[in-house]
């Protein structure tokens, strides 16, 4: 019979030890902006279906499809972070650039937006820079300082 008893070491001894934690903590590096993925996943989703929802499919249809593919391309960036975030927080960058193109692609996309376009997408351009500086903010933080 087998001797249950005896003690077995700790797993700090074991020769993988130092490699299992630097990929452990590799794994959970990237997650310190876990909450914003939600959001920007929202906002979106929010701006693929606004030009439905605010009624401007008529009036703006050039809108209705740069809105479409900006908010899946939001969507996709929000997927992105939440799959490989070690990879993708340096495209935080591009998260504001977008924020700030929705700002001024009323003006740019669409002929004689009324106001409920203009305020839609600057509203929304302005969370997604907002959100890409607090997703680029926080990968700086958390990422490797290299001598």
């Amino acid at each position: 019979m087998a001797n249950v008893s005896h003690p077995r070491g700790d797993i700090t001894s074991h020769p993988d030890a130092p490699e299992m934690q630097a990929r452990y903590a590799r794994m959970l590096g990237g997650r310190d902006v876990a909450l914003v993925d939600g959001p920007v996943f929202l906002l979106g989703l929010y701006c693929a279906v606004s030009p439905w929802i605010l009624h401007f499919t008529t009036s703006q249809p050039p809108l209705v499809a740069h809105n479409l593919i900006v908010g899946i391309a939001l969507g996709l960036l929000a997927l992105g972070f939440t799959r490989a975030p070690e990879r993708m927080y340096g495209l935080s960058w591009a998260m504001c650039a977008i924020g700030v193109w929705m700002i001024i692609s009323p003006w740019i996309v669409g002929s004689n937006p009324d106001a409920g376009v203009i305020w839609n997408n600057v509203v929304i351009g302005a969370l997604a820079v907002i959100l890409g500086m607090v997703c680029a903010g926080t990968a700086a933080r958390s990422a490797p300082h290299r001598h």
